[in-house]
């Protein structure tokens, strides 16, 4: 085929973009724009190197090739076009090529065998037999042709810039001209001139090659041509580069090949190309499968081609890889999920906080919790069970979001086999996968997966219950939500114990119980069975939720014995010896574990004695009238399993008013200490600073410093016994002068 023979056999614009289409590598591709698109010959091409590339316009970017002189001639100056100056710093990049390197290092026979190699190859892929004789001397003429006829450029410039000898060379690229191109051609000088008038001095870029020079900059992008049944008519490098099939493996497919197997199961190529038939066009977003299986999201625009009698011919397939977009959106709705659960769980835990003030007892702290946490967004359904961790018997269940009596379908498996509360090391128990119905569209009962996330009520060693919350959001109950779960877990903890203290201090009735334990996890009910001594609680002073001071009287055993047994014990953090008598020893303990009187204490109920001896401990304690004495014996025997409780009455409790106090309080005073009382709080001695001092006071009342000391002391010691013990059945303190 020899574009110079006739003008019949001239390569077309068609035929020149099918041959790029044919080339398989941006080599192939890079040979033949350099002859079709520069005009460069093969043995100037195989001595081009990168340094022959020349900018020489900045806004907008222009280029010019060097040519190399060969064969004894002399060299010239070529235009390069944007998008061939692009492709070709592309391909020398990616094979590492120095600027003095030459760009195509084979000889020109090896050139002129590639191009017919493209030729052949773009023959047999879209059925077009008269391209198998194209040669390099074709992409010239096509140079030429395109440069004078479709641009107009000025035959002197495509001469210089072809190498071409002579006009003559040229003469069979030009058409014959008719008469309306004559004419055209003189309509400048029937026309007055104007300076406002702008000339055309470049080329003009056809659409095509605006669409070409767009996929050529980015590998986001491709454009595929299909047959009017869905295959592949024709595939170029941009669809290549984003697929990773080449034009062989690919020309001849159905499209169905890039969709995902369930979007074929579904139907939905097929359904794509008969709307974008019907409609005159289509847009769709969806996944897309790679050569290598892997999937990408992409955009795409499917328009049906028709002929000039509008007969449809097949589809144009435009199609933009948005992966990164779409990750960067899902990203986005992820956070914006995350955020909008964190607000959730901060607005339940908000109302949480709110119930906890209004309630009043035990059972309307439960209720009014699990209905918080349900009231909004944050959970689907919460419930707390009261248990008894020695038996795993539920006593009482509040529910909300959920019927009591359905909770155990929800709790997995693993929750079963093994005590499903939280560990020290585990605050939070959580469990995923877990099937959580949902109504379905149709009001029947339908399911989807969530979250548990259990949590236990405590305050210090006491643990009231477990609170359980389920929720089908995304990603539900991370590193935050935890934190916020412990906190109410505290809060309900603290609210139970607090509401039972309460209870306890504004009743008028009590009951009064005798409880026994004999549990050797208690220390002091070892230490009496290993040393066969005995032990009675003065006074119980709390430290903080976790400590406690423990004052006790010991008896039949050394206090350096059961000191030793101490130091042993992981629960009690000191100990030491107050004072000695003739009947045993007054000793205090440090206990940060728990004990049986820490644990009544956290359940509301006061301890009045404490005995431990032969390896039982008594207690005398007492509560509320309307106290849960069930839920106060299965605390203490969770903490101590073999503990029991031996008896219970019920008692008024004495009510001494202020008057009743005081007079009691004076009857324990002797008339030295009121008044040493009296002038020493009066004179403020008691103040800070002092206003006077003890030598003041005692020389105001005629007395010595040390006898003031001697009744403060004695004075004080009434007071604080008036106000920690029982007075009923004491003496009058004796007067020491």
């Amino acid at each position: 085929m020899s574009l110079e023979a006739t003008d019949s056999s001239a390569l077309t614009r068609d035929e020149y973009e099918l041959l790029l289409d044919a080339a398989e590598t941006y080599r192939e591709a890079l040979v033949v724009r350099l002859c079709g698109d520069v005009g460069l010959r093969p043995r100037e091409l195989a001595e081009l190197t990168v340094d022959d590339v020349e900018q020489v316009r900045i806004d907008p970017p222009r280029y010019l090739v060097r040519v190399p002189a060969v064969d004894d001639g002399a060299g010239r100056t070529a235009y390069l076009p944007t998008r061939v100056e692009r492709e070709l710093r592309r391909y020398a990049r990616s094979n590492g090529l120095t600027t003095d390197d030459r760009l195509l290092p084979v000889t020109a026979r090896r050139l002129q065998m590639l191009v017919s190699d493209v030729a052949e190859r773009a023959s047999d892929l879209f059925d077009q037999p008269a391209l198998a004789d194209v040669s390099t001397s074709d992409l010239r003429g096509y140079f030429a042709r395109t440069a004078l006829v479709d641009h107009a450029v000025n035959p002197r410039i495509v001469k210089a810039a072809g190498g071409w000898g002579s006009f003559q060379a040229l003469e069979s690229y030009l058409p014959e001209p008719s008469d309306a191109t004559i004419v055209d051609a003189f309509e400048d000088v029937e026309r007055p001139s104007s300076p406002d008038r702008t000339r055309r001095d470049g080329p003009v870029v056809g659409d095509d090659s605006v669409i070409r020079l767009l996929l050529a900059a980015s590998e986001r992008y491709a454009l595929l041509r299909l047959d009017a049944d869905g295959y592949v008519d024709r595939w170029n490098r941009s669809a290549a580069s984003m697929f990773g099939y080449r034009a062989g493996e690919i020309v001849g497919t159905h499209v169905s090949t890039f969709y995902t197997d369930a979007a074929v199961d579904d139907g939905t190529p097929e359904r794509a190309l008969s709307t974008a038939l019907e409609e005159s066009g289509h847009e769709h977003e969806g996944w897309r499968v790679h050569k290598d299986d892997t999937e990408f999201r992409v955009t795409e625009v499917i328009s049906p081609l028709r002929d000039d009698q509008g007969r449809h011919r097949g589809f144009a397939v435009f199609v933009r890889d948005v992966s990164a977009a779409h990750e960067e959106l899902e990203s986005v709705r992820s956070r914006r999920d995350e955020l909008e659960g964190q607000y959730a769980v901060a607005v339940a835990h908000r109302a949480v906080t709110q119930s906890l003030l209004e309630s009043t007892d035990h059972e309307e702290i439960e209720t009014r919790t699990c209905a918080a946490l349900t009231s909004g967004r944050a959970y689907d359904c919460a419930w707390i069970d009261r248990a008894t961790h020695s038996n795993r018997h539920t006593d009482w269940r509040a529910a909300s979001g959920i019927e009591p009596g359905d909770v155990e379908r929800l709790v997995p498996d693993a929750w079963r086999d093994d005590d499903p509360s939280p560990t020290t090391d585990e605050t939070v128990r959580v469990a995923t996968g877990v099937e959580l119905p949902v109504a379905g569209d149709t009001g029947e009962e339908a399911s989807t997966e969530g979250t548990l996330a259990r949590v236990l009520l405590s305050y210090g060693d006491t643990v009231y219950g477990t609170l359980t919350v389920a929720t089908d959001r995304p990603g539900a109950v991370g590193d935050e939500e935890r934190r916020w779960l412990e906190t109410i877990g505290e809060q309900v903890g603290y609210g139970i114990a607090a509401i039972r203290r309460r209870n306890l201090l504004l009743s008028d009735r009590v009951v009064e119980l005798d409880l026994s334990c004999r549990d050797d996890d208690s220390f002091f009910v070892d230490a009496s069975r290993q040393l066969g001594c005995r032990f009675e609680l003065d006074s119980l002073v709390p430290v903080s939720e976790s400590t406690q001071l423990y004052y006790l009287r010991l008896e039949d055993a050394s206090p350096a014995d059961v000191f030793e047994l101490a130091d042993d014990d992981p629960g009690i953090d000191d100990c030491r010896l107050v004072e000695t008598d003739e009947d045993g020893w007054r000793v205090e303990f440090v206990v940060t574990g728990s004990s049986p009187a820490l644990t009544l204490t956290e359940y509301g109920v006061t301890v009045l004695e404490a005995v431990t001896d032969g390896g039982t401990t008594s207690l005398t304690a007492e509560c509320a009238a309307d106290a849960d004495l069930r839920t106060v014996v299965a605390g203490l025997r969770s903490a101590f399993p073999d503990s029991e409780l031996v008896g219970k009455r019920e008692a008024e409790r004495t009510v001494q008013t202020a008057r009743e106090f005081r007079e009691g309080l004076e009857d324990r005073l002797t008339d030295r200490q009121e008044a040493s009382l009296r002038a020493a709080y009066s004179g403020g001695y008691y103040d800070w600073p002092r206003e006077s001092t003890a030598e003041e006071i005692a020389d105001a009342m005629g007395i010595s410093s040390p006898t003031l000391h001697n009744h403060l002391r004695k004075g004080q010691h009434e007071l604080l016994r008036t106000f920690f013990d029982d007075p009923d059945g004491d003496e009058p303190a004796s007067s020491t002068e």
